[in-house]
């Protein structure tokens, strides 16, 4: 399906909702350890989403080549990416394989920043336009060890806090699947103020049996979840480690 024909999934400018999804692509490489990354961009075609944060879009050693070809997904999905400073190497498509594709938004600003921790990890922070609101997007892929995941969690909501009275949503593969007071999340979930509906999770790991919600969409209380829910389907279940996940955002008119 081209852009163009995918036209009624664009996001009408007079409404006050859109689709948001994230997806850790695991480099294009599915359940078979083949990377075929023209399947990752069928089942982002298939989230249907107009935000949508990817983790693990580069190789992860030498140039950190990008795996995606963004024009096909451009051409399929009518998604395209959030600019990142050159200086960040041209062969990567993402910061630290992060990448934050958008359709119908009007970008003000990307600023990628680095996140504290025993491992290399990152962040992009972008504020956008939607429909003519604002709305200020984060998106990361925060480390494995839970001491990092904490002091990660307190810098995203630094950047939260310097949003004022901006909605501001975080994606991403997070890395965690407590809910209680051990959640490494604690410090976003404070700042976010999330509601009940915007703290809501879905197992998204691993792809062909999931129980643990790594992946994670918190909103806070001026832009509001809806239907949050894995996006689990056959093709999705074969083409990384992770299922997609995807919800409704409501953003204040």
């Amino acid at each position: 399906m081209t852009a163009q024909a995918s036209e009624s999934q664009r996001l009408d400018t007079g409404d006050s909702e859109l689709i948001v999804g994230s997806y850790n692509v695991h480099k294009g490489v599915g359940a078979d350890m083949r990377r075929d990354t023209r399947r990752t961009i069928e089942v982002i075609r298939e989230i249907g989403a107009d935000l949508v944060a990817l983790q693990e879009v580069d190789r992860r050693f030498g140039e950190r080549k990008g795996v995606i070809d963004l024009a096909q997904l451009k051409e399929t999905t009518g998604l395209e990416p959030a600019p990142l400073p050159a200086r960040l190497g041209a062969a990567a498509h993402g910061w630290h394989g992060n990448l934050l594709l958008f359709r119908g938004a009007e970008i003000e600003d990307v600023r990628p920043i680095t996140l504290p921790g025993l491992e290399p990890r990152g962040a992009i922070v972008c504020d956008l336009r939607v429909a003519g609101r604002p709305l200020r997007v984060i998106a990361a892929h925060l480390g494995l060890l839970h001491q990092s995941r904490l002091i990660q969690a307190r810098r995203l909501a630094q950047e939260i806090e310097a949003a004022e009275d901006r909605p501001t949503l975080v994606m991403g593969d997070l890395n965690e699947w407590r809910l209680g007071a051990r959640c490494s999340l604690m410090p976003l979930r404070k700042q976010l103020r999330a509601v009940k509906r915007s703290a809501a999770t879905a197992a998204s790991f691993p792809a062909r049996l999931p129980v643990l919600p790594l992946d994670r969409i918190i909103g806070c209380h001026r832009a509001e979840l809806l239907d949050l829910a894995t996006h689990d389907t056959p093709l999705a279940r074969q083409a990384s480690d992770h299922l997609p996940i995807k919800a409704r955002l409501r953003l204040p008119g």
